[in-house]
């Protein structure tokens, strides 16, 4: 089947979604990104502070305020759990041109603000800087709703047919999204036949060209902690007599981890690479070339004379992109058990506990990787140390479904006309656990996983950023692609 031909002026598209971006949006993300709505999982008084019903609030408010025709909203909101909104859009489209429905998904909660903000910018202080908006949420992805909504209303002021469209957005996403499966079987029948999900929870391998997300890594996170004392003593007294449980913590990890190559040890968490994904990460390699890694914020310093810059594990552009999409990595990112600096005195600690991130191929289960991970650093413990791994969460990862037709066609035509290149495939090695749970929910869908997060936009990090020239393009895209479906 292929794409239908709508009558779309599409220059029209752009400038009227280029105009509400500069008029309101930018304006509205502003403020958004003033507001603290941290994601559960980094801040358990969620309900007493309210922030994420005020922002959830707000969007349903500027929704209702677009008077966007047929559309009805309304927050939902189940005992014990984080609210959505929901909207629905009927569609325009004579009933015997195609019955199946676009799913719109977003996320209004946040990643916690995170040291090293460069002088001037801060995580809840907005700032429009050379065309990027710079705050927590900007790009993750408070923009969601807003580019969602303009994108139907540049199909509506051109009165083009379009299928019916509705919008899911959570606030609870970068927890993991463990209250969105009660609301998705409780809107399951609203929902209708999903033929096309729009997830703008994504990113992007340059601003250039509009990107498709091909896959996203699983994730496997918890706390590992070994216990050797019940209190600290006096180094002198008793170091090399008792072992150090920062020793302990590295000779449990090299259980998992090639401590000089970064591979995983456990075969069980590694997959075989589809032959497809490997010729898409060829291809794009041979777009981006270096900037698959250059665009990294690396460390630099002085030597002998010499200024030397960190190096990636690769230095390949396509191994690159294997490594960071369907590669298993650890990451430690957090600790506990540590005085600071300027308070660590010669006492042997008693504990010291890692905060574990596991990324996972997009084909391998993270509750059974979770189940190994924990049995796989308990057992038989060095000096009989107390050893425990808590999980925190698993999501598995997600492999598109073959890509059909008419979509591959729909997303070529829209990004040659907003960008004037051809559509670029690139798997993601972040973890979006709404994917895996749609794809099962609506196996015959396609899945148009894009977003804005590309180079150095440091969505969970520093100074992040939304690109919004590259916005601007998406939102037109989106519009032109929900135009051309059968």
């Amino acid at each position: 089947m292929n794409a239908r031909v709508p009558h779309l002026d599409t220059a029209q598209v752009l400038s009227e979604v280029s105009q509400k971006w500069d008029d309101d949006l930018v304006g509205q993300l502003s403020d958004y990104i003033e507001i603290p709505a941290k994601s559960p999982a980094f801040d358990p008084d969620w309900a007493q502070s309210g922030y994420l019903d005020t922002v959830l609030e707000r969007a349903a408010n500027w929704v209702r305020e677009q008077k966007v025709s047929g559309l009805t909203l309304e927050i939902i909101r189940l005992p014990g759990r984080t609210p959505v909104m929901f909207f629905d859009v009927p569609a325009t489209r004579p009933q015997e041109q195609g019955s199946q429905t676009v799913l719109m998904y977003g996320h209004l909660d946040k990643q916690p603000e995170f040291d090293g903000w460069r002088a001037g910018l801060g995580p809840w202080t907005p700032k429009y800087i050379d065309g990027k908006l710079y705050g927590r949420g900007s790009a993750d992805d408070g923009y969601a709703t807003y580019a969602a909504i303009t994108a139907i209303q540049a199909l509506k002021s051109q009165q083009v047919e379009h299928p019916r469209i509705v919008g899911l957005i959570e606030t609870c996403e970068e927890s993991g999204s463990p209250d969105l499966l009660p609301y998705v079987d409780a809107l399951r029948t609203r929902m209708g036949d999903v033929g096309l999900v729009i997830c703008m929870d994504s990113g992007a391998g340059n601003y250039d060209q509009l990107w498709l997300t091909t896959s996203l890594r699983g994730m496997a996170s918890g706390t590992l902690k070994v216990e050797i004392l019940t209190e600290g003593i006096h180094s002198g007294d008793a170091s090399g007599l008792v072992p150090s449980s920062f020793r302990i913590v590295r000779h449990v990890l090299d259980r998992l981890e090639d401590s000089e190559t970064g591979r995983l040890l456990p075969k069980s968490f590694h997959c075989e690479i589809p032959a497809e994904r490997r010729q898409q990460a060829q291809a794009t390699a041979a777009i981006l070339g270096d900037e698959i890694y250059k665009r990294f914020p690396w460390a630099h310093h002085d030597c002998g004379g010499s200024s030397l810059i960190a190096l990636p594990t690769t230095l390949d552009p396509v191994e690159a992109l294997i490594r960071r999409t369907w590669t298993p990595t650890l990451s430690v990112t957090g600790a506990e058990g540590f005085p600071a600096l300027k308070d660590a005195g010669n006492v042997l600690r008693p504990y010291t506990a890692f905060k574990l991130s596991l990324r996972l191929p997009p084909l391998i289960d993270a509750a059974q990787a979770v189940a190994e991970l924990k049995t796989l650093l308990e057992d038989n413990a060095p000096y009989q140390a107390k050893v425990t791994f808590e999980g925190a969460s698993a999501s598995s990862g997600w492999n598109a479904p073959a890509i059909t037709p008419w979509f591959e066609q729909a997303l070529n035509q829209a990004s040659q006309a907003h960008f004037g290149a051809p559509v670029g495939y690139i798997g993601q090695g972040g973890t979006i656990p709404l994917m895996n749970l749609l794809s099962e929910g609506f196996p015959t869908a396609q899945m148009m996983v894009c977003g804005v997060l590309g180079p150095k936009s440091n969505a969970h990090g520093p100074n992040e950023f939304l690109h919004v020239p590259y916005a601007k393009r998406l939102t037109a895209a989106v519009a032109q692609v929900i135009a051309h479906m059968p």
